[in-house]
């Protein structure tokens, strides 16, 4: 797992058995282990936001689940073997706690879509064991008491399906004082899992298009946000493209020749 920049963001490039490994040491060890997924939207809105740019700079892992920041990564002269996608590392993660007795705990989401992702991933991994799970309908003011229960189930592992910024700030805010060694943002996943919203077929998650087919799935709701970021993201990465070859190498490049 290699730590590198991109727009002045920390980024770790690293495979998913790399990523899962790491997961597993801090379930093993009891030692805490936040991981975060960053795509392009969440990449530009922590330039504006610096409560979600310090989220994602006090986390342990930086997984790259967009497209679009592995291919930025790539034109700045990176090697990233593959992409890590916060779905497909949740449900490895269920795989993994199924087969080795670790409970998780499922927060987020309404009351309904959370009872369906569980029925689902118990259906899919026989023996998986839940410490426990909460709907993501609370109050600020109830935070607490969300902190208290997860704390008391004993999970090894909290997976947190709610929007960005509120999943970043309630790990930070609580992580120490959670007991949970692995924790995690899911963002939507429990959506797709409970079989609400569809993922994009193969072909698609191969070149990067899932924020298309979600953005077919709900234009009123997507469009506007991925116009928005996805250009904002463009000229900024021409920007930096345009620095770095005017000063010769890219970062890679220069490391290697040093």
């Amino acid at each position: 797992m290699i730590r590198v920049r991109l727009l002045d963001t920390p980024m770790d490039i690293a495979t998913m058995d790399e990523t899962v490994d790491r997961a597993l040491v801090a379930m093993r060890s009891g030692r805490r282990c936040q991981h975060v997924a960053m795509n392009v939207a969440k990449l530009v809105n922590a330039r504006t936001d610096a409560d979600l740019a310090q989220d994602i700079r006090d986390s342990d892992i930086i997984g790259l689940d967009g497209m679009g920041v592995v291919v930025g990564l790539k034109a700045m002269g990176h090697a990233v073997p593959e992409r890590v996608t916060g779905i497909d590392l949740f449900l490895r993660m269920m795989d993994e706690c199924a087969r080795r007795g670790f409970k998780p705990f499922l927060l987020g989401a309404r009351p309904d879509v959370l009872a369906e992702t569980q029925a689902e991933l118990q259906r899919r991994y026989p023996g998986l064991v839940f410490a426990g799970a909460h709907h993501g309908y609370f109050k600020p003011e109830e935070e607490e008491g969300i902190r208290d229960l997860v704390r008391d189930s004993g999970a090894h592992c909290l997976f947190i399906a709610m929007p960005t910024p509120r999943k970043e700030r309630f790990m930070r805010r609580w992580r120490d004082t959670l007991g949970t060694p692995f924790l995690m943002g899911v963002g939507g996943s429990f959506d797709v899992v409970a079989g609400r919203v569809s993922r994009a077929p193969a072909l698609m998650q191969r070149f990067g298009l899932e924020w298309l087919h979600r953005m077919l799935q709900e234009p009123r709701r997507m469009l506007g946000r991925y116009l928005k970021t996805n250009a904002v993201f463009a000229v900024l990465l021409a920007r930096e493209l345009a620095a770095h070859k005017i000063g010769g190498l890219s970062p890679a490049r220069r490391k290697r020749a040093a």
